[in-house]
């Protein structure tokens, strides 16, 4: 654990002399001295992958390990993103409104010890900076902004949680609960709480999840009328009124992560689809929930308007698929990233290729291989992500090693 390979101090090397060469040619901050669309020939390639800790989906394996075994199985994410030729990994550490590092605003994640509050005896985001940058790797943090718990009982959060205190902060909707971002002292408390993380260690950028309002659930309805009376006078429909909730949200932590660490990127992965275009001309060839509408993310206005550094959209179908074709939306999207000054690195389901389950398409190791080389025929498109850890570990179908026998078999640096 911990030792430089020749994978490692190449990548490392690259990098640098790639970083060295975009700071002379791209001065100032986002989007400034970035070419009309395209790739820079040194501008590296995004190999990433999604490390989950919300439910111990990826890591830890489960609550209640030591520190040193923690720690370990960590590190062990860590070098199989290295040997399978990734070069960035996107950790997961603020999962519900909690915290994997020490915070003086939310408390330490339950997913650590079982025991929301309780400290886990090391710093699990301090070390994740520290080993990866050792290894070649960049360390994107990647934050659920809105997100307060995967049950819908306060009472269960520990006493001094933000929540408990402020419990008109917090709607329920369905079997969760949620900040409400229609109140202007959440969204300042929200980056607040983040904006820790990147005051404390050097990621290499902030990540926002697909997360906003919450995704429609039959017969729910997300009780904001307060708020919205209060604070919507402006807009003609409560949905623009919550869509400027959230591009406040995205402008002002983008405008908080320049103040606090400049350089440090923000990044969003939301979900695959805009909008429809039998919704609107502007959309996209699909028939699927549309992140527009339905959670209120102007997805496509982050891109066009350049305050985000790079876009990840969760293209989680495969080729062929009927409500939403992977070949259809790759050129969507890069037609909506040409010349934004806004990255495009794909979203792909990893978690998919081979699970029981899932269409034929998914069972072919090849599948998510040829997403890649469709994708390089459009230059918007500058890397993958891929969900999540654990499947690069498992790789069931042989999935993630074609992937990397066909398109990964020579180093590259990550995209600055």
């Amino acid at each position: 654990m911990g030792r430089l390979s020749r994978r490692t101090f190449a990548l490392a090397a690259l990098s640098a002399l790639v970083t060295a060469a975009e700071a002379q040619a791209v001065p100032g901050s986002r989007g400034q001295g970035r070419p009309a669309g395209g790739r820079w020939a040194s501008e590296g390639e995004m190999r990433g992958v999604w490390l989950a800790t919300v439910t111990n989906r990826d890591w830890p394996s489960r609550s209640g390990l030591t520190a040193e075994q923690q720690r370990a199985e960590l590190l062990t994410h860590l070098d199989r993103a290295v040997d399978r030729g990734l070069n960035t990994v996107i950790f997961q550490v603020r999962p519900c409104a909690d915290a994997l590092w020490p915070s003086p605003h939310e408390p330490w994640s339950q997913y650590l010890t079982g025991t929301q509050g309780q400290d886990p005896g090391w710093d699990p985001l301090g070390t994740a900076v520290a080993e990866a940058h050792r290894r070649g790797l960049e360390l994107h943090a990647w934050c659920n902004p809105l997100r307060v718990a995967v049950h819908s009982d306060p009472t269960r959060l520990i006493a001094s949680h933000p929540a408990r205190r402020n419990p008109d902060w917090v709607v329920k909707y369905g079997s969760r609960l949620y900040y409400n971002p229609g109140l202007p002292e959440v969204r300042a408390f929200v980056q607040q709480a983040m904006l820790d993380a990147v005051a404390k260690y050097p990621v290499d950028a902030v990540h926002f999840d697909d997360y906003f309002y919450p995704y429609p659930e039959a017969g729910q309805t997300f009780d904001d009328d307060r708020a919205y009376d209060q604070h919507g006078g402006d807009f003609s429909t409560r949905a623009d009124w919550r869509r400027d909730n959230i591009d406040r949200l995205v402008r002002d932590m983008a405008d908080g992560i320049a103040r606090t660490r400049p350089g440090t990127r923000f990044g969003i992965s939301p979900f695959g689809v805009w909008r429809n275009a039998s919704t609107d001309p502007l959309g996209s060839d699909t028939r699927a929930l549309q992140s527009y509408d339905d959670v209120y993310a102007d997805t496509r206005r982050w891109v066009r308007e350049n305050w985000i550094d790079y876009i990840c959209p969760q293209l989680y179908w495969h080729i062929g698929n009927s409500a939403a074709d992977y070949a259809k939306l790759i050129p969507w999207w890069a037609e909506v990233a040409k010349g934004s000054g806004t990255r495009l690195h794909i979203g792909e389901a990893l978690y998919k290729a081979g699970a029981s389950g899932q269409p034929a398409a998914w069972q072919d190791p090849a599948e998510l291989s040829r997403h890649l080389t469709l994708a390089a025929e459009h230059p918007e498109v500058s890397g993958h992500v891929f969900f999540g850890a654990k499947d690069v570990a498992a790789d069931p179908a042989g999935a993630m090693a074609r992937v990397v026998a066909d398109h990964y078999r020579r180093s590259a640096a990550p995209p600055r």
